[in-house]
């Protein structure tokens, strides 16, 4: 039984050079909502016609201004809103994702009786688990536990009354766009859910070190920019994984290295630090398969994160802002 062609519904598709994955994701969402926009950052492969050849309507986002997945989802919901202004839900997706049949009409569903909710997402699957240990962190990375959340991903239904109060997403953002989102409309009283049923699924594509070591040091310059914007609030948001990424990342192998000068036997010590954070996090997720390896790439990922930290901090300092980074 087809699903049901949502009219309140908008969609907005981002993607670059996503190639075969974008023509995925568009067949999983044309013909089950009338209004879709995809915005381009910069693409040399031929999305952009693609896309269009598909009937969905394409924003080439301008290449003077630098490109963010923030600036591209915000430049979509608007560009709908603006010609359908009666759109009563926003659903984003990334354009290596696909929707999984009946998504649209469960999260609208529960955004219709749920007032007090701004968002809803569901599990997101990796597609292709099997081809790289780094594709298996992302999956157990996406199995969140569903309820009422402090943050839903880039792959979410929000409601549009939500999106204008808190003016979107912060454009500037390279990365944590979508929580720090959830976090102010938070403090304006609404609520985000993760609903148990499955949503997407996404093809990470990663298969090589670098890509996942780009990827970490993202999310610790994430961290860091969420910090500096909002740690001081209540919630101390991203306070403590900052520091975690400085401290496990940084200030440890500093310190350890300096005492290899004086006493190699305390710096050989000091060292045993990581295997014991290793056991605490292989303790925790040993139920996880591989949990090994997961709780290796938990570790060695605090030193990529900090230099996340770093590249953030040294923007600040030379007043300019980064550009993505891009892990594939």
């Amino acid at each position: 039984m087809p699903e049901l062609v949502l009219s309140e519904v908008g969609l907005v598709v981002i993607g670059r050079n996503e190639g075969e994955r974008l023509a995925a994701c568009l067949r999983s969402v044309v013909g089950r909502v009338p209004h879709i926009v995809y915005v381009d950052s910069g693409s040399t492969d031929g999305s952009c016609e693609m896309a269009a050849d598909m009937g969905v309507h394409v924003i080439r986002l301008d290449m003077s201004v630098p490109f963010t997945a923030a600036r591209a989802r915000n430049v979509g919901w608007r560009s709908l809103m603006f010609r359908m202004p009666n759109l009563v839900f926003i659903q984003f997706v990334d354009g290596d994702c696909e929707l999984t049949p009946g998504w649209l009409n469960d999260g609208r569903i529960f955004l219709d009786s749920n007032p007090e909710f701004a968002a809803v997402c569901g599990r997101l699957i990796e597609k292709y688990p099997e081809r790289s240990i780094y594709n298996r962190l992302c999956q157990y990375e996406w199995d969140a536990p569903s309820g009422e959340a402090k943050a839903c991903g880039g792959i979410a239904m929000f409601r549009a009354t939500a999106l204008l109060a808190a003016n979107g997403f912060r454009d500037e953002l390279i990365a944590g766009e979508e929580p720090e989102l959830c976090y102010r409309l938070r403090l304006m009283n609404w609520k985000v859910m993760r609903l148990p049923g499955s949503m997407a699924y996404h093809d990470a594509a990663i298969m090589k070190f670098t890509q996942w070591w780009r990827r970490s040091k993202r999310a610790g310059y994430a961290f860091a920019e969420g910090a500096w914007l909002h740690g001081r609030g209540p919630e101390r948001y991203w306070v403590k994984e900052t520091l975690r990424a400085v401290i496990y990342g940084l200030a440890i192998p500093v310190v350890i290295f300096v005492l290899l000068f004086f006493d190699q036997f305390v710096a050989l010590a000091g060292a045993l630090i990581y295997p014991v954070l290793w056991g605490r996090v292989f303790w925790r997720n040993f139920l996880v398969q591989k949990a090994a390896a997961y709780a290796f790439f938990q570790v060695l990922g605090k030193f990529s994160e900090s230099f996340g930290v770093m590249q953030f901090l040294l923007s600040i300092l030379r007043g300019s802002r980064q550009r993505i980074i891009e892990y594939k």
